[in-house]
């Protein structure tokens, strides 16, 4: 049985666009589709008008949200399996309880009420930084999440690179588009240089082994997948800007986060950070174990 793919939706702008996204993904996968509300109702049953019946009514408000969320997604694609829960809990402990048994989590980047100029909801932040299974936050221009770059990009780093390639790969095959590898390098700014053609060799040592490392990344991926165009590209400057800048032209962009032992889980680098908060396009975070 497949892993469905889970959406956490709240009725606000944002989650309605992760809905339509995810509606989207799910066919491409072949998966069902799972929307989940979460609302800890009674602190809001005193603000809300009662919609004449005896029923709570953060109740009755929860269950026209999924309801309706339910409707747009099998008028957007009446193939895919819908299904849809509203639970009365805290939306981050809802969706992370429900990782594990999911092909992935999918949010919007902001909720109903958060405070303006927020660039990322708090939930959104909060479920990326500690699934177990890969997170996919939708976000960005509209030309991105219609996918009209029939590009996925990954970032390849050390040590998380192998699980962020893997689900990139598989992504770029469901969409029949290339796949984008990118690896970032940069030579140390307090490095000592006595000439300028020592550090133009320093440079160029520095990209031949960001190159080297790249290719040594893909080499099983581009075997087990023979059909997937596979490109990759060494680039200097910090990572989290070259990401960004290659987010532009993606329809989606996928990082690797290491999955720690304890309380806290799995902890964000600053690559990650920046491109949930600033992508141009939607951002997958995939926990890579340890």
């Amino acid at each position: 049985m497949e892993l469905p793919l889970v959406v956490g939706v709240d009725g606000s702008d944002s989650s309605l666009a992760a809905v339509d996204w995810a509606v989207d993904e799910a066919a491409r996968h072949g998966l069902p589709l799972h929307l989940v509300h979460a609302s800890l109702w009674e602190i809001y049953e005193e603000s809300l008008p009662s919609f004449g019946t005896d029923r709570p009514a953060a109740e009755v408000m929860a269950e026209h949200i999924i309801t309706s969320c339910v409707d747009r997604a099998r008028l957007r694609d009446p193939e895919v399996k819908v299904s849809g829960t509203t639970m009365a809990e805290d939306a981050v402990s809802v969706l992370l309880r429900a990782g594990p048994d999911a092909f992935a989590l999918v949010t919007g980047s902001r909720g109903r009420g958060e405070v303006a100029g927020m660039l990322l909801g708090s939930v959104s932040l909060a479920v990326a930084a500690r699934a177990v299974c890969p997170v996919i936050v939708v976000r960005g221009a509209e030309p991105n999440r219609e996918a009209t770059f029939h590009r996925v990009v990954v970032g390849v780093g050390d040590p998380t690179a192998a699980s962020a390639v893997r689900f990139a790969v598989r992504e770029a095959e469901a969409r029949g588009c290339a796949l984008m590898a990118v690896r970032a390098w940069r030579t140390p700014a307090q490095e000592p240089v006595d000439h300028m053609l020592i550090a133009d060799d320093a440079a160029r040592l520095r990209e031949e082994r960001a190159t080297t490392a790249l290719a040594d990344a893909l080499r099983q991926t581009v075997r087990e997948h023979p059909r997937v165009d596979v490109r990759s590209q060494a680039v200097e400057g910090p990572a989290h800007r070259v990401l960004l800048e290659a987010s532009a032209r993606a329809d989606l962009i996928v990082v690797g986060a290491q999955r720690r032992h304890g309380r806290f889980g799995l902890q964000l680098g600053r690559v990650a950070h920046a491109l949930l908060h600033h992508s141009t396009c939607p951002v997958v975070v995939v926990p890579q174990p340890v």
